[in-house]
């Protein structure tokens, strides 16, 4: 049985005008092993047609083509990468080496592509080299070497796997007369040593002569086919081809990753670019997301100092119980307060719902058991006055900008300065700003200090004005407030001095003051819980305390912020994606020709389409890194930069911010790498070959 018989082949190329143009036409023609044969023709007549056909590059064409008696048409594609790998090696006119691989790599790419084991292949390979004579030039590139050592390379490369038939398309055309001369040596005692059918398709006299066999063909049709009488087969020569018993496979992730490191470690420069322009948009989301968390974070750790986890904290919202607003234009600066019987339907209505919920505790209004206290507070402008006497006996006057009543969440750890204390009657606590009031350097000499209150109090039915002489027992933290007459009162107190004024004045009923806000002492962080999100449903005419709101109105602020923020990260990440799209793309471009001498020695579609994958892959992990990297310089310069600037910093770069960041870096590129990797795959290899 014939190693390679062709029956009836046909061959036609679609031209652009839609015409058929026939390359090979009735092509009878079949070969034995240990035959040495030149395929010679003029330009066109279908001879590299032909060694497309039986390497398996080319399947679009009529008749049969039988390989150890099996008709190549009826192979299967996995069958014809697995043809192309182990029965036919491939040399080249121009090598087809792979310019970013070594000696070593470029002989071993087909062994990879079978998963061999490291060892084994570079075992395999090193001996063949030092048969060929190119035992030093092992670890290097291919633009180290002369064309004789590139097409020696090149053999080794088409020997390595141990194919029964060797294809070469003009293998001496680049190379001068010695060098031609040890390269058809070499083919010929491939042919006679090894035993392997060696097929060349040449222009040159030279090689023909010193074939075995002579096969003519011109307008795609064999004219002569004769056999060299005067061939001498080669003698004492040792065989070049080393056989091997590694179970072989298909192209593992591994290898995969290396070959993608290679191909990526060729072209550093640009990567590096297209890996610092990915993490330009890393850096934004980095950054962005740490400033949104640090500016919540300092947010809501000012708030947890103004808040108790069992405390209920109720104020009226100017809304009824259906959240529309109520008309209380002409009252703006009167607080709103809290009738009795409007403190009795909240305490009923609130003990109703938790006792639905199986809660045991239960609110008090009255009696020794009471858990509600009552707050005031009272927002507008110019209301108090502060007027000091200076030892000069001159004043200082300051008005008021916001005046509360001191909440029962409050501790030491709201007081700024250790001598502080909460106030009680006939005493006040003020924000920072008193120090400057009081022309003093050290904030703790303030505490002791005597000066005059004077309070105009809108009640809506009457005005209360009040008039003491209050001491100062501490100076309060109002962070962002600080810079403004803050002023905290003990309720008590200032009840007391509304009953005195109102007496004072005539009312001889002494009302009081009626609260502003509820305070509801809870017996578990739970049933807070329970009672906030109750109000939070049902009655939207009650909202929290003013630094809950404060709190809850920055808090929305902040989440729309860093919306707003991650929106834009996303645009830039699309960019990214883009961006590395149009590189990846170029990149299978530029290396056409290495993906159809990948095809040629065996490699699948999977094959390819994993290589590009890998390496759009490793390109998200650079992306990723160089991001990480950089937003923590920045990050680091900008913290420093904002404690220098206002004290504290508000950029929280969590750790898990990084892992976004890298884990978001590598989905991108490898969605990126997508479209290309699959181009790749699809190439035509004979296309592929012949591109420059």
């Amino acid at each position: 049985m014939a190693e390679l018989e062709l029956q009836n082949v046909y061959k036609d190329y679609k031209l652009d005008n839609k015409q058929l143009f026939n390359a090979l036409s009735d092509i009878n023609v079949s070969f034995e092993k240990g035959e040495l044969v030149s395929i010679i023709g003029e330009s066109g007549s279908g001879k590299s047609t032909l060694m497309n056909i039986i390497g398996g590059l080319d399947s679009d064409y009529k008749g049969e083509i039988k390989i150890d008696g099996k008709n190549l048409k009826d192979f299967k594609e996995a069958e014809l990468d697995d043809y192309r790998k182990k029965k036919i090696g491939f040399v080249f006119q121009s090598f087809n080496l792979i310019p970013h691989l070594s000696v070593l790599d470029n002989v071993t790419i087909s062994l990879t592509l079978s998963n061999i084991k490291e060892s084994d292949k570079n075992a395999r390979a090193i001996e063949i080299l030092k048969k060929l004579g190119l035992e030093k030039q092992i670890k290097k590139k291919p633009t180290q070497l002369s064309g004789g050592q590139k097409q020696r390379v090149a053999i080794a490369r088409a020997l390595i796997n141990n194919p029964d038939i060797i294809l070469a398309d003009e293998p001496t055309g680049s190379l001068d007369s010695t060098t031609t001369e040890q390269i058809l040596e070499i083919l010929k005692n491939i042919a006679d040593i090894d035993n392997k059918l060696v097929i060349m398709v040449t222009h040159s006299e030279k090689v023909a002569k010193i074939s075995s066999r002579i096969v003519e063909i011109a307008d795609g049709k064999i004219i002569k086919d004769q056999f060299n009488s005067d061939y001498v087969k080669s003698k004492g020569h040792p065989a070049l081809t080393v056989k091997t018993t590694s179970k072989e496979g298909h192209l593992s992730l591994f290898s995969a990753f290396k070959l993608s490191f290679h191909n990526m470690w060729a072209s550093k420069t640009k990567n590096f670019l297209m890996a610092l322009g990915v993490s330009i948009s890393l850096i934004s989301l980095i950054l962005m997301l740490s400033l949104g968390s640090g500016l919540t974070g300092y947010i809501d750790d000012t708030a947890s100092n103004y808040t108790n986890p069992t405390i209920v904290t109720l104020s009226k919202s100017g809304k009824d119980r259906y959240g529309n607003d109520l008309n209380n234009n002409s009252m703006s600066f009167i607080p709103q307060m809290f009738e009795s019987e409007e403190i009795i339907e909240i305490e009923e209505e609130l003990n109703s719902y938790l006792e639905t919920q199986q809660n045991d505790f239960r609110i008090v209004s009255e009696g020794e058991n009471k858990n509600i206290s009552y707050g005031f507070s009272m927002a507008t402008i110019g209301a108090g006055t502060l007027v000091y006497q200076n030892a000069d006996e001159s004043t200082n006057s300051s008005m008021i900008m916001y005046t509360y009543t001191t909440p029962p969440y409050y501790t030491q750890d709201n007081l700024l300065t250790e001598n502080s204390y909460l106030s009680g009657q006939n005493e006040i606590m003020l924000s920072y700003a008193i120090v400057d009031f009081l022309g003093l350097e050290n904030p703790e000499d303030v505490i002791g200090k005597t000066v005059t209150l004077k309070i105009n109090l809108n009640l809506g039915d009457e005005t209360i004005n009040i008039d003491k002489n209050v001491t100062i027992s501490g100076i309060v933290d109002v962070s962002i407030f600080a810079g403004m007459m803050v002023m905290y009162i003990d309720y008590d107190f200032l009840n007391d001095c509304v009953k005195e004024a109102q007496i004072n004045s005539g009312n001889t009923d002494a009302l009081g003051l009626k609260p502003s806000q509820l305070y509801i002492q809870t017996d578990s962080e739970e049933t807070t819980n329970l009672i906030n999100e109750y109000i939070k449903r049902n009655r939207l005419d009650l909202s929290g305390s003013v630094e809950e709101q404060l709190a809850a109105m920055f808090s929305e602020m902040m989440s729309t912020f860093s919306i707003a923020l991650a929106v834009i990260a996303g645009i830039s990440l699309i960019v990214a994606l883009i961006m590395i799209l149009v590189v990846l793309y170029m990149s299978v471009s530029e290396r056409t020709r290495e993906i159809g001498v990948l095809k040629s020695i065996g490699a699948r579609k999977k094959d390819i389409k994993l290589i590009f994958s890998t390496e759009s892959l490793l390109i998200g992990v650079l992306s990723g890194i160089v991001g990480i990297i950089f937003s923590l310089i920045i990050g680091g310069i900008l913290i420093a930069i904002f404690k220098s600037l206002i004290g504290f910093a508000p950029i929280s770069m969590l750790w898990y911010y990084f892992f976004i960041a890298l884990a978001i870096s590598v989905v991108i590129s490898v969605l990126a790498g997508l479209y290309p990797a699959s181009k790749a795959a699809k190439l035509d290899p004979v296309e592929s070959l012949r591109h420059e």
